[in-house]
C-alpha cells in the first residue's frame, strides 16, 4: 500500500475550484475596470467576471499562443504569436488588426500603444486602428517610457534608450534579457530578466540586483506586478514571489502549490485589493494576500536523525552514548525531515557547535565530517522547507571523538613540561657560561689595572724621593747646614710614610692631611718661608673617609713648583680644602702664583701630574670609582692671580675599600 501527503491548501485547492472549469494553461493575464482578461496557449481568451469566466473564441482547432494583452475602456487588444486582434466588450466585436510576429504590448500615448515585434517598435493607435511611427527597427522584447519623448527599449540582450522625436537610440544596460519592465516609483524602475533575476534601476545606472543569491526561487523571471511603491510580485516557473524593499534591505516571501496555487509555473499576476490572480500551467489562481502572509515563519517538525556512523560502526540507537576514537574519527549522520508539504525540496542547516560558528547547508541526506580532532562535540541540524522555512527547532546530538594518549591535555602539559625545563636548563647553562667568562675577564682585567696602579706608585716614589734629594743638594750647596739637618729630619719622616702609604690603595682623609702638611713644610724650609700653606676640612667632612692613596701630593708638588717658586713681587699662597658637596669629596688645591697662562707654569704636563691622571683612570676601571679632575687659571675665573684645581672623587661603595660614609 502508497501513501501519498497532499498539502492541506493544494488539496482544497483540487477539490474546491476557484473557477469552474478553468484548467487551461494561461500565458497572459490583464486587468481592467470590467474584469480580468486571460490570454491561454491557444487561440482562445477569457473574460473573468463576477466568478465566471467567459470564453472568447478566435479561432478554432488554430495553435496561436497569447503572447500579450492590452485593455483600456471597452477596448482590449489580444496579441498571439503571429496576430494583432481588437475587441470590442461593449458591442462585443473583434476585428483581426494585422499579422505579426509579437513579443509584447506596452501602454504609450493616450489611444495608442507599442507593439513589440520581430520587425521593431511600432506605434500603433487603437481609436483610429492606424499605425504611427517605427520607434526601433532592431527586435524588440519589451518597452517602457519614462518621459514625454523618451523610453526604454529591451532587446534580445541589452536595453537601449530611445528618443521618440529624432528615433535615435543609445545602448544603455548591456547584457540584460529584459522580459518586462515596469515603473515602480519616481524615476524607479524594476526589470524583470530571463537570466539575471530581477534588476532595480534609475534612468542613469543599476541601483540593486536580487537573485538566486537572496532568496529568488529562479533568476528566469517572467513578469513583474506592483502592489505599491515598496512591494512588488515576480512571477516564474517555481512559484510566485512577493518582493518588499525595506531600506537597504530586501524581503523575499515565495509562494507555490502547497500554499494554493494551481502551479507552480506561474506566467503573471494582477492584483484588486487583497486578491491576488495568478496565471499559472493549470488555470487561474485566486487567493487572499493577507491569508498568504499570514502562513506560519516556522514549520512545525524535527530533522529525524536515523543513524550514525562513526568509524566503521553505524549506530542506529542514538540514545546510547556516542564516542569514537581517533584514528577512527570520522563521523557521518544519516537524516530526514518529515514535511511533506515540500514535496522533496529539502536542505539541511547544520554545523557543530564546538567546531564552528557558520552554519553549512547540505542537499543531501548524509551529512559527514571528517578528521575531527578530539573532544565533546554538539550536532545541530534544522530542515529547511521549499519556502526556506526551516523546522521550529534544531535537532541536536552529542558526541564525544576521544583522543589517543598521546592526545590528552596531560601528556601534552608534560611535554611542554620538560620541553621548558629542558630549555631553561640549556638558557641558564648558556647564560652561566656567558657569566663566568665575563668574571674571568674582569678577574683578569682586574689584574692587569692593580699591576698597573703598582707601577705607577713604583714610578711615583722614585720621582718624590728625587725631588727631595735635589732638594737637600741646593741646601748642602749653599752650606746651610743647620736648614740640612732641620730638612734631614723632615725628610726622614716623609720617607717612612711615603713608604708606608704607598703600599696602601686607599688612605683617610686625616692621614691625608698630615702627610700634606709634612710636605707642605718641608718644601717652606726649603724655599727660605717664600709662601705660607694651609690644610683644611671642613665641618661636612668625616676625617675617616678614605680617598685613594698619595692622589694629591703630586698636585701641591706642582703648585709650588710652577707655580709659587721663584714669585718676587708677592709673598706665594697655597691652600687646600677638604670640603662635602653632598654626593662628592670636593679637594681643592689652590695658589696665587702665576697662572696657567704663563710659560712658566706648565703644571699640565708634569711628570707628577701626568701619574696621578694616569691614577685616576686606573681607579675608574678597577674600583669604579667616580674622579673628576678640573684646572682652572684664576685670572680669567675670578680675575686674581693663580690656579685652582678641583678633584671630585664619589665613594666606591665597597667593604673590601671601606670608600663609605
Amino acid at each position: 500500500m502508497v501513501f501519498f501527503f497532499i498539502a492541506d491548501r493544494f488539496f482544497r485547492n483540487y477539490i474546491h475550484f476557484p473557477v469552474k472549469n478553468n484548467s487551461s494553461s494561461i500565458n497572459v493575464i490583464v486587468k481592467n475596470n470590467r474584469g480580468i482578461f486571460l490570454g491561454y496557449n491557444e487561440a482562445k481568451s477569457g473574460i473573468y467576471h463576477n466568478g465566471q469566466v467567459t470564453d472568447l473564441v478566435f479561432e478554432k482547432n488554430i495553435k496561436l499562443e497569447h503572447k500579450a494583452i492590452f485593455s483600456e475602456g471597452n477596448t482590449v487588444i489580444f496579441g498571439l504569436t503571429r496576430e494583432l486582434l481588437q475587441y470590442n466588450t461593449k458591442i462585443r466585436e473583434k476585428q483581426l488588426v494585422t499579422k505579426f510576429v509579437l513579443k509584447e504590448i506596452a501602454p504609450y500615448k493616450p489611444g495608442s500603444v507599442l507593439l513589440c515585434t520581430s520587425e521593431g517598435l511600432i506605434e500603433y493607435n487603437f481609436r483610429t486602428m492606424g499605425y504611427g511611427d517605427t520607434l526601433n527597427r532592431e527586435r524588440t522584447y519589451t518597452a517602457l517610457v519614462y518621459n514625454k519623448d523618451s523610453l526604454f527599449s529591451g532587446s534580445f540582450k541589452d536595453l537601449y534608450k530611445v528618443n521618440t522625436i529624432t528615433k535615435k537610440k543609445r545602448l544603455f544596460l548591456e547584457g540584460y534579457y529584459f522580459t518586462d519592465l515596469k515603473k515602480l516609483g519616481d524615476n524607479l524602475y524594476v526589470g524583470a530578466t530571463n537570466v539575471r533575476g530581477i534588476i532595480l534601476f534609475d534612468n542613469s545606472k543599476v541601483l540593486r540586483k536580487i537573485s538566486e543569491n537572496i532568496g529568488l526561487p529562479t533568476d528566469q523571471v517572467k513578469k513583474i506586478e506592483i502592489e505599491n511603491k515598496n512591494v512588488f510580485w515576480a512571477s516564474t516557473n517555481y512559484g510566485l514571489s512577493r518582493i518588499e524593499l525595506k531600506g537597504s534591505d530586501v524581503k523575499i516571501n515565495n509562494f507555490t502549490q502547497t500554499d494554493g496555487l494551481p502551479s507552480n509555473s506561474v506566467t503573471g499576476c494582477v492584483i484588486s485589493g487583497d486578491t491576488i490572480y495568478v496565471g499559472t500551467s493549470k488555470g487561474l489562481g485566486i487567493l487572499s494576500i493577507k491569508n498568504l502572509m499570514s502562513q506560519k515563519k516556522f514549520i512545525n517538525k524535527k530533522v529525524i536523525i536515523n543513524s550514525v556512523i562513526i568509524g566503521s560502526r553505524e549506530i542506529f540507537d542514538i540514545h546510547q552514548p556516542l564516542t569514537g576514537q581517533t584514528p577512527n574519527n570520522d563521523i557521518a549522520f544519516n537524516v530526514s525531515f518529515p514535511d511533506f508539504n515540500s514535496q522533496g525540496k529539502i536542505s539541511y542547516l547544520y554545523k557543530i557547535e564546538e567546531l564552528s560558528s557558520g552554519w553549512q547547508t547540505s542537499n543531501s541526506q548524509k551529512i559527514i565530517f571528517s578528521s575531527l580532532p578530539p573532544g565533546r562535540y554538539t550536532f545541530k541540524v534544522f530542515g529547511i522547507g521549499y519556502n526556506g522555512k526551516r523546522s521550529y527547532t534544531s535537532t541536536d546530538l552529542h558526541f564525544e571523538i576521544r583522543p589517543k594518549f598521546w592526545q590528552t591535555w596531560w601528556f601534552k602539559l608534560m611535554v611542554i613540561s620538560l620541553g621548558a625545563a629542558a630549555l631553561f636548563i640549556l638558557i641558564n647553562i648558556y647564560f652561566q657560561k656567558k657569566r663566568n667568562k665575563k668574571l674571568e675577564t674582569l678577574y683578569y682585567e682586574k689584574k692587569i689595572a692593580e699591576l698597573e696602579l703598582q707601577a705607577i706608585k713604583a714610578q711615583i716614589n722614585p720621582h718624590f724621593i728625587y725631588n727631595c734629594l735635589n732638594s737637600i743638594q741646593f741646601l748642602l750647596y749653599k752650606k746651610d747646614y743647620k736648614e740640612t739637618e732641620n730638612y734631614l729630619e723632615i725628610f726622614a719622616q716623609m720617607i717612612r710614610k711615603t713608604l708606608h702609604y704607598s703600599e696602601k690603595t686607599f688612605m683617610t682623609i686625616k692621614d691625608e692631611a698630615d702627610y700634606l702638611s709634612l710636605y707642605l713644610n718641608m718644601e717652606k724650609l726649603r724655599l727660605k718661608n717664600e709662601f705660607d700653606y694651609k690644610v683644611i676640612l671642613s665641618e661636612s667632612i668625616n676625617e675617616n673617609w678614605v680617598i685613594p692613596s698619595l692622589l694629591i701630593q703630586p698636585f701641591v708638588e706642582n703648585a709650588i713648583k710652577h707655580g709659587i717658586a721663584g714669585l718676587k713681587d708677592r709673598k706665594g699662597n697655597i691652600q687646600v680644602t677638604f670640603n662635602h658637596t653632598g654626593t662628592s669629596i670636593c679637594i681643592t688645591i689652590e695658589d696665587n702664583g702665576v697662572g696657567i697662562g704663563s710659560k712658566r707654569q706648565i703644571s699640565p704636563d708634569s711628570f707628577g701630574v701626568k701619574l696621578s691622571q694616569k691614577r685616576i683612570e686606573t681607579f675608574r676601571q678597577l674600583f669604579e670609582t667616580h674622579i673628576i679632575l678640573e684646572i682652572y687659571d684664576l685670572s680669567e675665573k675670578e680675575q686674581r692671580p693663580g690656579t685652582q684645581i678641583k678633584l671630585y672623587i664619589k665613594p666606591y661603595e665597597n667593604q673590601n675599600t671601606s670608600m663609605h660614609h
